[in-house]
């Protein structure tokens, strides 16, 4: 029996009239990898924002976790591409991880030894412990990433959605993110989204693409002609099998 934990049915999406995304359906099974890959402005981050519960759709609906996306944010780790904070704020890896447990807590609720031992746990899980007292601005974009994958994960999310989560770094860390990112999803379902078609094949159980509609096919169906229908050029892809 199949168990569903994301439902999108016929949702449409406009700026100012300006169509984003066109009917879109996808559902997501528990623990499954799904990257989701499309043309700049075709509508990705869109839809991240759309199962995170900040944005509503215009038409259709999403459910996560069978209910509406606002109401399950407590159990959605989610990894932005770039930083929500100042990275001149004045402000420690520890207390930035901290920051991912305030969910949790009342409007008045102080963080307790729980709170403290879930940021230990999740430094040590993202092998970034070694950097607690480090101040946020003066890390590297690879420590910097690890740092919000641990922000994500210390409220112990069912679902974990990252944007872009290796944009900024080398093709090693990336390596490395992933494979931290392989062992996560033996516990969770990951949502990834990504430029970097062949890289992600070796990891990911299926490919959504996404250019206002929405697609999804096995990684080793994807061929260069569908790429090509994809982005509207020519893109060289590399096929991996599991």
């Amino acid at each position: 029996m199949s168990n569903k934990v994301i439902t999108v049915k016929d949702v449409s999406f406009a700026y100012d009239n300006v169509p984003v995304l066109d009917n879109v359906s996808l559902e997501v099974e528990e623990k499954e990898f799904l990257g989701i890959i499309g043309p700049n402005a075709g509508g990705k981050s869109t839809l991240l924002k759309l199962m995170l519960g900040l944005l509503k759709p215009q038409s259709g609906s999403i459910r996560m976790m069978g209910k509406k996306p606002r109401q399950q944010r407590s159990n959605i780790g989610y990894v932005p591409q770039y930083p929500a904070f100042s990275r001149d704020f004045p402000i420690t890896v520890k207390q930035a991880v901290l920051l991912g447990r305030l969910g949790m807590r009342g409007l008045c609720g102080r963080y307790n030894r729980n709170d403290h031992q879930a940021v230990e746990q999740a430094l040590v899980e993202v092998e970034a412990d070694n950097l607690s007292n480090r101040l946020i601005g003066a890390l590297s974009g690879g420590q910097l990433q690890r740092v919000l994958l641990a922000r994500a994960l210390v409220s112990d999310p069912k679902i974990l959605i990252l944007d872009e989560p290796t944009a900024n770094i080398d093709m090693r860390l990336e390596n490395d993110i992933f494979d931290q990112l392989k062992q996560l999803n033996e516990r969770m379902t990951i949502i990834v989204v990504s430029h970097d078609i062949a890289f992600i094949s070796d990891y990911v159980h299926r490919v959504a693409c996404l250019n206002r509609t929405l697609v999804c096919h096995r990684t080793d169906n994807i061929d260069g002609l569908l790429v090509q229908d994809l982005y509207g050029e020519n893109v060289r892809m590399v096929a991996h099998h599991h």
